[in-house]
């Protein structure tokens, strides 16, 4: 008869790690492959397709928010503005941290340089939580964007007919950390909410529905 014996650290340390993506493994890999991957601490994390609801949502708030980008452009008040879904958003380089979220609004890239769609371009980055994101958009990726400096953060929850309630967030700059600053519930009274920040959005919930 064997009895196992307590695993030591260093035991631990003798086994395979798997290897850590850089930022130029990352870069020369296909764009097919890298939309179905996260890279975490440079190590890769498979994302699972989304499903039709979660796709439906982010196309609608993608819409809402090109909208008011546009209004707030001809307002001369702001640059150039640019909406996305599911793009390349590069945290750090080293170790790298690469995210995807699921709508962005940002400043426009200087596409002459080929510059990379960075932390400080983003303006706002919203993630709409599925039954298997529930930890990373409430607890990673909220600590992660708030660690990269992107000012606006959202949480966005569904039910059967649509976009339900939108959590936001804010940076407070002294401790690097998200300002829960309330929550847009659907039905709430009163007519659609009018937020001032990052651009000036009217939440009209019509338009976020399925």
């Amino acid at each position: 008869m064997t009895t196992a014996l307590p695993e030591d650290s260093w035991l631990r340390d003798l086994r395979p790690q798997p290897a850590r993506v850089t930022a130029a493994e990352y870069e020369a890999l296909s764009e097919e492959i890298a939309r179905s991957i996260e890279i975490v601490d440079g190590y890769i994390i498979f994302c699972e397709a989304p499903a039709p609801d979660h796709q439906t949502a982010g196309r609608r708030l993608a819409n809402l928010l090109e909208r008011h980008a546009r209004n707030a452009v001809k307002s001369g008040r702001y640059g150039c503005l640019t909406v996305n879904n599911d793009v390349d958003l590069r945290l750090r380089d080293i170790p790298l941290l690469n995210r995807r979220p699921d709508v962005i609004l940002y400043r426009c890239l200087d596409r002459d340089r080929g510059e990379r769609l960075r932390a400080e371009h983003a303006l706002l980055v919203i993630e709409i939580v599925s039954p298997g994101s529930e930890t990373q958009d409430t607890t990673d990726k909220l600590g992660e964007y708030a660690r990269a400096g992107i000012q606006h953060y959202w949480i966005i929850r569904l039910d059967n007919d649509g976009v339900t309630s939108i959590e936001r967030y804010a940076l407070d700059r002294a401790s690097m950390l998200y300002k829960h600053l309330g929550t847009l519930m659907k039905d709430e009274a009163g007519g659609p909410p009018e937020i001032t920040n990052p651009i000036p959005i009217t939440i009209t919930w019509d338009d976020l529905a399925f």
